[in-house]
């Protein structure tokens, strides 16, 4: 039988058995595939195994990827296997460091047009979620090594691992990343994420001073970043950058900002604008209140400020 009809039977096989993979020919079937010689088909066995949480297979679940670590690029092209199966065993709460330590350290270069690229980055970063879930000692050095990865899925990973631990060791080294600063925006924001979550007093204002940051991205990720958190003195921040800034977009994304931070004042003031701002401040602040749109009661304030503004103009 030719090699991609047989994969194709497998899968449908696995199919078949998703509605019952717990029962005893699920469990035979899911076996049986995580020992197949197709990395497509084993990700897809191992998915079915996390989604059920079937417990019993976890031995299964680290021959497989173990067998995969043999000529991986040959065997698990883009880690399709390694990935689903680190990630099944991290929900599994499988607590071997052997194996995330493996898969945090793991590059796996594969041809693609033009030379060849690291597929694994995502790999090491389930891992890495992994060894933080068991406690593994040396965790944070692994952390510190991640956030220097070349691929940024990585590094983005690797801040997010950091403010999952919840220790404050993490905070010198997402400082540390944020002042260096880094190419990818995606790793900025979980910086900024992670320190105003593990601490927010010391962090409010690090994160604050990327509102005036020469990149404007930069502005607009730690606009947002601070409307996330919630915390009440990032309002004053925010406001403050608002009236200092002449950029329409950026703006636009503090008030938006400021509506996320999901306080009285912070509305207070986004009606403010709707009562009595210049008409494009008008319009951004109904846009940033926008996410209150199932609250009546806001929404009727809003209508009046809306009328006030309408007969304020005569209109």
């Amino acid at each position: 039988m030719p090699k991609s009809q047989k994969l194709e039977e497998t899968l449908s096989i696995l199919a078949r058995i998703r509605e019952r993979p717990t029962s005893e020919e699920g469990i035979i079937i899911l076996r049986q595939v995580l020992k197949s010689k197709y990395s497509m088909a084993v990700a897809q066995a191992a998915k079915i195994v996390g989604e059920s949480t079937i417990t019993e297979l976890v031995g299964d679940l680290v021959e497989a990827f173990a067998r995969m670590m043999v000529k991986p690029a040959q065997v698990d092209q883009n880690c399709l296997a390694k990935k689903e199966i680190a990630q099944t065993l991290y929900h599994l709460e499988y607590s071997d460091e052997n194996l995330f330590l493996q898969g945090i350290r793991h590059i796996q270069m594969e041809p693609v047009w033009g030379g060849v690229e690291d597929t694994a980055a995502h790999l090491r970063g389930v891992c890495a979620l992994g060894l933080v879930r068991m406690n593994y000692s040396d965790v944070m050095n692994e952390l510190a090594d991640l956030l220097a990865d070349p691929k940024p899925e990585a590094r983005a990973a690797a801040a997010k691992a950091i403010a999952y631990i919840g220790n404050p060791q993490g905070v010198p080294l997402l400082r540390l990343k944020t002042r260096i600063g880094d190419q990818a925006p995606q790793v900025i924001s979980e910086c900024f994420s992670a320190l105003l979550q593990l601490a927010p007093a010391d962090s409010l204002a690090i994160v604050a001073g990327f509102l005036f940051d020469p990149k404007e991205q930069i502005c607009e990720l730690a606009a947002l970043t601070l409307g996330e958190s919630r915390l009440e003195e990032g309002f004053d921040h925010l406001r403050n950058c608002w009236q200092q800034t002449r950029n329409v977009e950026l703006r636009r994304t503090l008030l938006l900002a400021i509506g996320m931070l999901r306080q009285d004042k912070a509305i207070d003031f986004l009606i403010s604008l709707v009562a009595q701002g210049k008409d494009i401040d008008a319009k951004d602040a109904i846009a940033a209140l926008a996410i209150y749109r199932e609250d009546r009661e806001l929404w009727q304030r809003i209508d009046r400020a809306s009328e006030q503004r309408a007969n304020q103009l005569g209109l």
